[in-house]
């Protein structure tokens, strides 16, 4: 219900909500560890409560129309997702992300699920400037970034405490003006 085709390989993007739980928690536990190396959702997700808890707070970001969640399915299975980790319609940002479990890597799932949220964004919300953060070991992610059209703003060193270190993070981002949904 209320899912959209990625294409023709029968991946679709789809709403994640807080009766998902169990399956959201799977997803995570497959994916836990290759997830984590950028990532702390694995971290936060770890029982079902959590992973209840962290799906209601995107219920509630949503219904605020501060956030998205989306899910990205393949073959039936949830595989990762995407999100609107932060979205600011009076001042017209967003900041995108994603992840994605290791046994659907390559299929360029995440780049077409993020291209359908952000043109959501732009183009439905009025979003002005949709951001991607990422640290700069993360180079999927940045090879997504670059698919969708967004250059490379800058980097804030050591601004970003993972797992009790500092990192710096890049950060990426594409103005409504250039948005060209992701294709050139």
């Amino acid at each position: 219900m209320y899912t959209i085709s990625l294409g023709d390989d029968g991946a679709e993007l789809g709403p994640l909500g807080p009766w998902q739980a169990g399956e959201f928690l799977g997803h995570m536990d497959r994916g836990r560890e290759f997830i984590g190396r950028f990532n702390a959702l694995p971290d936060v997700v770890t029982d079902l409560a959590s992973s209840r808890a962290f799906l209601r707070a995107y219920a509630e970001k949503e219904a605020a129309d501060a956030g998205r969640i989306r899910g990205i399915r393949y073959g039936g299975t949830l595989v990762g997702a995407v999100i609107l980790r932060r979205m600011d319609v009076a001042r017209g940002t967003a900041e995108a992300g994603c992840w994605l479990e290791p046994a659907a890597v390559g299929r360029g799932l995440v780049t077409r699920a993020a291209r359908v949220l952000i043109d959501w964004a732009i183009r439905e919300r009025g979003i002005h400037r949709v951001e991607w953060w990422v640290s700069p070991h993360n180079t999927p992610s940045i090879a997504v970034a670059r698919r969708l059209g967004m250059s490379r703003h800058g980097v804030l060193r050591e601004s970003h405490l993972f797992r009790g270190e500092r990192h710096d993070e890049e950060i990426w981002s594409v103005p409504a003006a250039e948005w060209t949904g992701g294709a050139g």
